[in-house]
């Protein structure tokens, strides 16, 4: 590692509850010199960045990208190269779906020595915020989580919808709104019941949380009745049921 290089800290923040944010994250976040930063963390978390600090604005809600990827690695290059200590925050956890592995490939490749922070997936803990767990003794064991917007520029899908069609597990999808109604469909057309429950849990955790409930062949007409809009999590499985339940004790949340 170059002696007069600064360290990276690819931080997760999180699903946006402010106090959801790692000890760890505050502290990176509050003593930072340089926060590249996601808009995913949310309002309550980006406005509690330090005003001496250097910010950079990297966007990135689906379609509208205020750096490329490309762009996000060059400048977190840059800043450690000058010797700053950088934070990119990022929402969620770096390493789920998150592009953490790319921008750590990025560092390595150019000797600059960084760290990985963690953070709460959105994955798990928006969906509780819903009253849903993704797992439950009596519903299912299993839980699988995929990405709703792949890489555009793949020749195929990663995605095996044959194999989620016939999973007997919770499915969740990150970043799957702008394609809600391609992804029911491939569930069904592979198999997929489609009465199968579906919860869309838009803004999870933040005080303007809103969930649609649906089946896999209602869910995509109810978002667009409503207006749903990103970042949102989807919530496929027997599971869903249990909004009904243990939704109702929660507070805070648009059901």
């Amino acid at each position: 590692m170059a002696e007069n290089y600064g360290k990276v800290y690819l931080v997760g923040s999180g699903p946006g509850d402010p106090e959801l944010l790692t000890l760890k994250a505050r502290r990176l976040i509050d003593t930072a010199e340089v926060i590249i930063y996601d808009q995913l963390p949310g309002k309550a978390i980006l406005s509690s960045m330090p005003e001496n600090a250097e910010k950079i604005d990297a966007g990135k809600f689906a379609g509208k990208h205020t750096l490329t990827q490309n762009k996000i690695n060059e400048a977190i290059v840059q800043k450690a190269k000058e010797g700053k200590m950088v934070v990119r925050l990022k929402g969620g956890d770096p390493y789920v779906f998150g592009r953490g592995g790319e921008e750590a490939e990025a560092l390595v490749q150019e000797g600059i020595e960084f760290e990985i922070v963690p953070g709460i997936t959105s994955a798990i803990s928006v969906p509780a915020y819903a009253g849903i767990p993704v797992t439950h003794r009596e519903s299912t064991s299993m839980v699988t989580f995929i990405t709703g917007h792949e890489d555009p520029t793949k020749e195929e899908s990663g995605l095996d919808w044959d194999a989620l069609a016939k999973f007997g597990g919770t499915i969740v999808i990150l970043m799957g709104v702008k394609r809600l109604r391609q992804n029911a469909e491939e569930l069904m057309k592979n198999g997929k019941d489609p009465e199968t429950p579906v919860a869309l849990i838009e803004r999870g955790t933040r005080p303007d949380q809103r969930v649609t409930v649906g089946t896999l062949s209602t869910i995509a007409d109810l978002a667009e009745e409503r207006g749903v809009k990103a970042p949102a999590i989807t919530v496929v499985g027997d599971v869903v049921r249990l909004h009904g339940i243990l939704g109702e004790q929660l507070t805070g949340a648009e059901f």
